[in-house]
C-alpha cells in the first residue's frame, strides 16, 4: 500500500513539474505588450493585426505571439493568414464586350442604352436608347458581360487596337441588373514605345467582389480605343486573399546611378511596393529584385513601368509594382535611366502585405493583452478548425471583435530573454523532471525484482 502511495505521490510531482515547465510564460517575458479591447459576443474574438504591431515580433511567422488575460494566463488562439496562392486558385475568362455610344454633344456621363438578353442574363445586344445620326455617335466606353462568372472578380485584362497607343484611363462600375451601378474605382492601361522597346500594361486590379456586368467609361471619350480582347480573372471564394495592409514610409539608400536598396524591418511576404514619384514628368522602366539575407544573391521579382505624367491638365500616375508574394528582407530597384531616372536620392517607398487575423478564446477575466517579441519561445497557435468547432468563413465573420487599445507597452530589455542567453529556470525544471522519471523507473524496476511475499 505504501509503495502505491509513493508511486502516486511521485506521479503527482512529475505532473506538477511538467505543468510548471509549460506554463511559465508571462506577459513580461515579451518585449511588447499591446492592450486589447473587446466588443460583441464572445467567447471568441477576432483581431485584425496592425502591421506596426506585427513588426514587434521576433519571428516572421509570428510564433512568438501570445494573448494573456488579466491574471497573466495564456489564452488559446489561432492565426488566419494568407495561404500560399497558386494560379490554380484563379480562372481566366474571355468575356463579351459591347460598345457604349452616345452623341458627341451629350452631357450625361453614362450613355443610356437598350439591352437585349436571354433568360440567363447573358447579353445578346446593346444599343443606344435613342437613334443616333451617322457621324454624330461617339464611343464612350464598353460594357462587359460577366454573367457566366459566379466567383469574385480579381483582375481585368484588356487589349486594344494599335492606333490608340499611350495611356488609357477609365472608370469601372459594376452592376447585377444594369440599372444600379456601384463604383469600383479607376482603371489605367498603357502601351508605349520607349528606347526602341514596347512597354505595355494591360492588367487592372479589381476589388474581389462578384458582379454580372462591368461598365468601363473613358475619362476622355475621344480617346476611347476599340477593344480587341477583354478577359476577367476570378478567384475561388474559399481562397480569396485577405486585404492588404500598408507600411509607414520607408527610406532607402542609393548604391549607384539608377540603383536603390531598401531594408525591411524583418522578412516579410511583400505583395506590393509603392514608390513615391515627387517629380512631374517622370518615366522609368524598372526591375525589382529581392533577397532574404545579405549573403544571398538577388532574385528578380518583377519589372514594370513607373510614371508621373501630365495629360490634359491632370497627373497620370503609375507608381506601384505587384510582387509574387515571396518573403524578402531587402529590396533593390534598378532603373533604366534613359527615361531620366528617379533622382539622386532613393525615393521613399511603402510596402503592403496581406493582413493577419488573430482569433482567441477568452478564458478568465479581462482586460486582455497581446504580447510579442521573444526569440526563445515556440509557436503555440492552434488550427482555426480546432479552436472553433464547426469553423467556416461565415462563423469567422460573425465573431466578436478585438481592437488594439492605445499604444504599445515596451518591457525593459533586461526582463526579455535574449536568443543566446541560456534559460536556466527552464533547464532546472527539465532536470528535475528527468530525475523524477529516472527515480520512478528505478523504483518500478526494484519492485519487479523483489520476490513476492508468501502468504
Amino acid at each position: 500500500m505504501n509503495q502505491k502511495l509513493s508511486l502516486g505521490w511521485w506521479g503527482a510531482v512529475v505532473l506538477g513539474v511538467t505543468l510548471s515547465a509549460g506554463a511559465q510564460e508571462k506577459p513580461t517575458d515579451f518585449a511588447a505588450q499591446v492592450p486589447l479591447s473587446v466588443s460583441g459576443e464572445g467567447p471568441w474574438y477576432r483581431l485584425e493585426l496592425p502591421l506596426g504591431v506585427q513588426l514587434k515580433a521576433r519571428h516572421t511567422d509570428l510564433s512568438d505571439l501570445r494573448v494573456f488575460n488579466a491574471a497573466g494566463e495564456p489564452q488559446a488562439y489561432a492565426l488566419a493568414r494568407e495561404p500560399a496562392q497558386t494560379r490554380e486558385n484563379r480562372t481566366l475568362h474571355d468575356v463579351k464586350w459591347f460598345p457604349l455610344y452616345n452623341s458627341a454633344d451629350a452631357t450625361e456621363r453614362a450613355p443610356s442604352v437598350r439591352v437585349q438578353s436571354n433568360t440567363n442574363g447573358t447579353l445578346i445586344e446593346v444599343q443606344p436608347s435613342s437613334q443616333l445620326e451617322a457621324g454624330e455617335e461617339e464611343l464612350r466606353g464598353w460594357l462587359l458581360d460577366a454573367s457566366r462568372i459566379k466567383a469574385p472578380l480579381q483582375q481585368l485584362i484588356l487589349d486594344w487596337t494599335s492606333d490608340r497607343d499611350g495611356f488609357q484611363r477609365f472608370s469601372i462600375e459594376a452592376s447585377d441588373d444594369l440599372q444600379h451601378w456601384q463604383s469600383w474605382g479607376e482603371g489605367q492601361v498603357a502601351r508605349l514605345t520607349f528606347a526602341d522597346e514596347r512597354v505595355e500594361q494591360h492588367e487592372v486590379g479589381l476589388p474581389g467582389q462578384p458582379a454580372r456586368y462591368l461598365r468601363l467609361l473613358w475619362s476622355s471619350p475621344q480617346s476611347a480605343p476599340a477593344l480587341t480582347s477583354a478577359q476577367l480573372e476570378s478567384a475561388n471564394p474559399r481562397t480569396l486573399p485577405l486585404p492588404l495592409v500598408w507600411s509607414q514610409p520607408l527610406a532607402g539608400t542609393r548604391v549607384k546611378a539608377g540603383e536603390y536598396i531598401w531594408q525591411l524591418p524583418m522578412g516579410l511576404n511583400v505583395q506590393r511596393l509603392q514608390i513615391e514619384l515627387n517629380q512631374p514628368n517622370s518615366l522609368a522602366p524598372v526591375t525589382l529584385s529581392g533577397r532574404r539575407e545579405t549573403s544571398l544573391p538577388w532574385q528578380t521579382l518583377t519589372s514594370g513601368l513607373l510614371y508621373r505624367l501630365t495629360q490634359n491638365g491632370q497627373d497620370v500616375v503609375q507608381n506601384e509594382l505587384q510582387l509574387p508574394g515571396q518573403t524578402v528582407q531587402q529590396l533593390k530597384l534598378t532603373v533604366d535611366e534613359r527615361g531620366g531616372g528617379l533622382g539622386a536620392e532613393a525615393p521613399i517607398v511603402r510596402f503592403a502585405v496581406r493582413s493577419t487575423q488573430l482569433v482567441f478564446l477568452a478564458r478568465g477575466a479581462g482586460p486582455y493583452t497581446l504580447a510579442l517579441g521573444n526569440a526563445t519561445v515556440k509557436a503555440a497557435n492552434l488550427p482555426l478548425s480546432t479552436l472553433i468547432p464547426d469553423y467556416n468563413a461565415a462563423k469567422l465573420a460573425a465573431l466578436g471583435k478585438a481592437t488594439v487599445e492605445g499604444g504599445v507597452v515596451v518591457t525593459p530589455a533586461a526582463t526579455v530573454p535574449a536568443v543566446a542567453d541560456p534559460n536556466w529556470k527552464k533547464f532546472g525544471l527539465w532536470a528535475v523532471l528527468l530525475l523524477s522519471v529516472l527515480f520512478l523507473g528505478a523504483m518500478a524496476f526494484s519492485l519487479l525484482r523483489k520476490p513476492p511475499v508468501k502468504s
